[in-house]
């Protein structure tokens, strides 16, 4: 097995992306690594010709740096670093995952097929093409444990 010494989690806070912080903070709790958590803010264009102008992102970046600053790794030698980015998240999170030297790169996906894929694409998939490591995708509907109860539980799948 690969000595993971950093791993890259890439989110985008949906039900898939929580499931896949369960998975990091395994590997980098039984591994002793540093969770790099980022979240990509996609800029926000209007038109379609070659000439769209920028207006700004669809999200607001405080919130997403507050919502990425709730997550939080086992209390054991994980180390957590939040980077809140601009840009198109495939491409911004490969180049991450090679500035970094992340071993591994973990994220969630909804598990889109045939049409829906087609039309949302798949970011997930343009990181495994693009990913300088190799790359861990978690679904979302992946069985859950809950550390207090002991019980395992599946999440919820997002709706679309």
């Amino acid at each position: 097995m690969l000595p993971f010494k950093t791993i890259l989690f890439a989110t985008d806070f949906s039900p898939a992306s929580k499931v896949a912080f369960e998975v990091a903070s395994a590997l980098a709790r039984d591994y002793r690594a540093r969770i790099i958590a980022v979240h990509v803010v996609e800029p926000q264009t209007i038109g379609f010709s070659e000439f769209g102008s920028y207006v700004g992102p669809k999200e607001d970046p405080g919130e997403a740096m507050r919502l990425l600053r709730l997550l939080k790794a086992p209390p054991s030698a994980v180390t957590m670093e939040y980077r809140l980015l601009e840009g198109n998240p495939a491409s911004v999170i490969v180049e991450t995952a090679a500035e970094t030297n992340a071993e591994v790169v973990v994220m969630g996906t909804h598990g889109r097929t045939g049409f829906s894929r087609l039309v949302m694409g798949s970011v997930a998939e343009e990181v495994l093409r693009g990913s300088p490591c190799p790359v861990l995708t978690v679904r979302a509907d992946m069985p859950v444990k809950d550390e207090q109860t002991d019980e395992v539980e599946l999440s919820e799948t997002m709706a679309i």
